[in-house]
Parts: C-alpha cells; structure tokens; sequence
C-alpha cells in the first residue's frame, strides 16, 4: 500500500516532465539568414530578432518570419486609351523588398495587391498623357515616373520600389499593321535616299576625280613647256656666244680689208709692216719673203803672207 502513492508520484513527475520538454520544444524558433522574426506577447509586438535561434515564452509569446529579400509582382495586362483615343494593352512588373518588417506586416495587409491595383491606376494615368507614339518611344520615362509614384505611395509601408518594367505595350492589330507598312515606307524611302546620295556622291567623285585629272596633266604639259622652253633658249643662248666669240675676229678683218680695199683704190703705193696680220690676209707675206735676196756671207779672214826664200837665205815674204 505504501508504494502506490510513491508509484503515482513518479507518473506525475514524468507528466511534468514530459509537458515541459514540449513547452520548451515549442517555445525554440530557428529564423533564417534572409528573414527577420518579429516578437508577439499576448498579441502585441514585443521585438524584432535576426537569424537565429530564439527562445518564446511558452503559450505567450509567438513569432512571425518576414522574408526580407527581393521580391516580384506581375501587373497584368490592362487596356488604356492614349492621348489621341488609341486603345493599348499594357502590362508591367514591380520589383520590390521590405526595408521595415514591422510596418509592412502591421500597415498594410496585402502589400502585393495594393501594389498591383497602384502601378495598373498609375499606368492609365501616364499613358493617358500620352499619344502612342510617345507611348512607344517613351517606355524608360515610364517606368522611372511609375517608380516614382510607387515608391512615394509605399514608403509608409516599410517597402522599397527598386524597379518597375513596362513589358509590352500593344497597340491595336489594324494600328499594328499600319504602323507596319508605315515603317517598310520609310525604310523603302532611307534606301532610296541612301541610293541616290551614293549616285550623287559617285558622281560627284567621278568629276572631282577627272577635274584633277585634267589640272594635273595640264600642269604636266605646261611644266613640259617650260622646260622645254627653257633648254631651247638656253641652247640659243650658247650658240649665241659661240657665234659671237667666233665671228667676231672674222667681222673684225672683214672691216679691216673693206678699210684696206678703199685704201688701195686710191693708192698705187703703200706701206704695210712687216708684222702686219694684212700680210698674213693678203697672202704676201710668202712674196716679200722671196723678193727680199739673201745676205751676203761674211768675209773670211786670209791667212798672213809667208816669206819666200832663196837658197841658202833665210825665209822671205
């Protein structure tokens, strides 16, 4: 009887005991690196933990998980009238993360819808101000004014708007396909300009091209010219002294033997010396040479006379 009680008082521990492995068990929340784990007593916000293990007050406290990274709303395509009453089909994406977990899990209840219903009202206003081919055209001003408003629009609400996309805006088909054959005109139009001005510009090479050709062989010609030119007077001109230094001894007895002519018809008598070049003219130099007669040779000297004797004398003369 007495180990009965001791037996129950065993079980009873072990409930416990078994109870407070659970509650502990329970009270240890693991939060991962990209979240952040909010704290709640009773209800009420109590703290913000980072990554971890953390320990709750068991059956009071409770903990939330916000994933802090980078996140992606797809808006969905809508149809919006531009400025000049064309209807358009436009759809975007919004990039966004949470900079304030506390505010986006208590200020807003489902951030991604209010997103979506923001951008979508957002888009028929900017593209409302628009004509479509500003709209086309026009797309980085877009997005950077619908990030604008986005971002402004979600800054109470803990969120940061990184970036926003327009993905497609498309226009009607009729308006498609002449915006198509409006496009292929004006491509046929830049080819044939292109064309021509290659034309034009062939052309225009092509005389630049024989305009410096006939410059170049004109100036070619006249610089032969000159030369030539050049080398003949120069010729002339060597010819020129050697006439001159040649005929000018000849002109020279020529006026002498005019002068020698007119003397001698005059004159029956005249006296010309002996180294007179008229000689040489003349050809009496030879003449005077024979009619002067040779001089005499010079008296030898006689021998004294010897003295003759008799016989029996001494030498006589």
């Amino acid at each position: 009887m007495n180990s009965l009680p001791i037996q129950l008082g065993y079980v009873v521990l072990a409930v416990f005991l078994f109870i407070a492995l659970i509650m502990v068990a329970r009270s240890a929340r693991i939060v991962s690196q990209y979240e952040k784990g909010l704290i709640m007593r009773l209800g009420k916000y109590r703290a913000t933990v980072g990554s971890g293990l953390t320990f709750l007050v068991p059956m009071i406290e409770d903990l939330l998980k916000v994933d802090m990274r980078e996140r992606v709303i797809k808006v969905e395509p809508q149809e919006v009238i531009t400025k000049d009453n064309v209807l358009v089909t436009v759809d975007a994406v919004i990039y966004y993360r949470i900079i304030d977990p506390v505010k986006s899990t208590f200020e807003v209840q489902n951030f991604a819808y209010a997103a979506t219903i923001l951008a979508q009202t957002n888009l028929r206003n900017l593209i409302g101000d628009k004509s479509l081919d500003e709209t086309l055209t026009a797309r980085d001003t877009i997005n950077a004014n619908l990030r604008n408003v986005l971002d402004e629009a979600t800054n109470t609400w803990g969120v940061k708007v990184t970036r926003v996309e327009v993905q497609k805006i498309d226009p009607p088909a009729d308006i498609t396909e002449a915006m198509s054959r409006q496009m292929k005109a004006e491509r046929t139009k830049r080819a044939q300009i292109l064309e021509a001005e290659g034309v034009k510009q062939s052309q225009i090479l092509q005389a630049e091209g024989s305009k410096q050709s006939s410059i170049l062989k004109a100036d070619g010609e006249a610089q032969a010219r000159i030369l030539q030119a050049n080398a003949e007077a120069k010729a002339i001109e060597v010819t020129s002294q050697a006439a001159e230094s040649f005929f000018k001894e000849r002109a020279e007895m020529r006026q002498r033997l005019d002068v020698l002519r007119a003397v001698l018809a005059q004159q029956t008598k005249f006296v010309i010396p002996s180294g007179s070049n008229l000689l040489n003219i003349l050809g009496i130099d030879d003449l005077r040479a024979a009619a002067v007669p040779p001089a005499p040779p010079a008296p030898q000297a006689m021998p004294p006379p010897r003295k003759v004797t008799g016989p029996g004398q001494g030498p006589g003369y």
